[in-house]
């Protein structure tokens, strides 16, 4: 009931629910009264789920810190709507020693240079069936859900843009199975990507493709990427699709196949190879929808182009002609 009342995204409140009875409810912590609940209380649940907390195929193993760090942030929010509701005079959570920033920073990201995402669509565009799909997401850097909420009306072939207002994900709920939901981006604001000729001419092709299937799959409120009902595509089907293609890519070209990535991994492809040509990084953080340019810098530091080359050479320069 109190994660009802969050004021969260239906994704979020969904993941928060699924942690909750998965992590949660189950252990003796649930047990414990709100007034007698403490950090250290929480800290020590945090570190029975490091230890044996999976509930998967691989149960009885340690959860990430990542994971664990998440679960953190479910109990702080579901606590702190408590001392709102007047329940608690104060959030037990802040007192808790969840894993650290650090210790929980996300997997390094692989991405693929130019020559392998060009090998792959080239290959992809003889032998895949979601090629379109594919080409957008590297060519544009737009989440997977932006992508799957995309209608005929959000693209302009003629300016040669799109408008990304909103994004698909997954609402999974315990006994009421998973649906798709429509709603903001990440960001909660709409932009507009420029799109290049060539991946325009993907489109168009695609929209005739889909216009011969069935009228309404090309009209202007259909959805670019939906399914053969016109209905939206779970997004985690679709990403084990990509997966399914890159063995068969692999196959096809053998050594000069490019290594494997996941889907999302697209999208930091097309940030990595702006970012490293020089496109400004203010440009790359609009094409990627990020709230600012210092998220960014942050996610991408290790990939921007640095000035160490220059530095050093100066440093040489102004030695020596001091010294002549």
């Amino acid at each position: 009931e109190v994660i009802d009342g969050l004021r969260v995204k239906p994704q979020t409140r969904a993941s928060y629910v699924k942690n909750w009875r998965n992590h949660i409810a189950p252990y003796p912590i649930a047990q414990v009264p709100l007034a007698q609940l403490t950090g250290l209380k929480l800290t020590q649940h945090y570190r029975v789920l490091e230890k044996s907390g999976r509930k998967d195929h691989r149960a009885g193993e340690g959860l990430s810190a990542r994971t664990v760090r998440y679960i953190h942030t479910t109990i702080h929010g579901v606590l702190g709507q408590a001392v709102r509701d007047g329940l608690l005079l104060r959030n037990p959570a802040d007192a808790a020693t969840p894993p650290t920033a650090r210790e929980a920073k996300a997997p390094e990201m692989t991405c693929w240079s130019s020559a392998q995402l060009a090998a792959f669509l080239a290959w992809s565009g003889k032998h895949a069936q979601d090629h379109a799909l594919w080409r957008v997401l590297a060519y544009t850097g737009m989440r997977r859900g932006e992508a799957l909420s995309l209608r005929w009306r959000d693209i302009d072939p003629d300016a040669g843009t799109v408008r990304i207002r909103r994004s698909a994900g997954i609402v999974r709920i315990a006994g009421e199975g998973a649906e798709m939901v429509e709603d903001d981006t990440k960001s909660s604001k709409p932009r507009v990507v420029d799109l290049d000729p060539g991946t325009v001419a993907v489109l168009r092709a695609w929209r005739r493709q889909r216009g011969s299937m069935a009228l309404q799959l090309a009209r202007d409120d259909a959805l670019v990427f939906g399914d053969v009902e016109g209905g939206h595509r779970n997004g985690e089907h679709v990403s084990r699709q990509f997966k399914r293609d890159e063995p068969r890519c692999r196959k096809a070209l053998g050594e000069d196949a490019p290594p494997v990535i996941r889907l999302h991994d697209l999208r930091h492809t097309h940030a990595t190879i702006l970012l490293t040509a020089r496109e400004p990084i203010h440009v790359v953080a609009q094409r990627l929808g990020h709230a600012s340019p210092v998220v960014t810098m942050t996610v991408y530091a290790h990939v921007l182009p640095g000035s160490q080359r220059e530095a050093a050479d100066l440093f040489a320069r102004l030695i020596e002609e001091t010294g002549t």
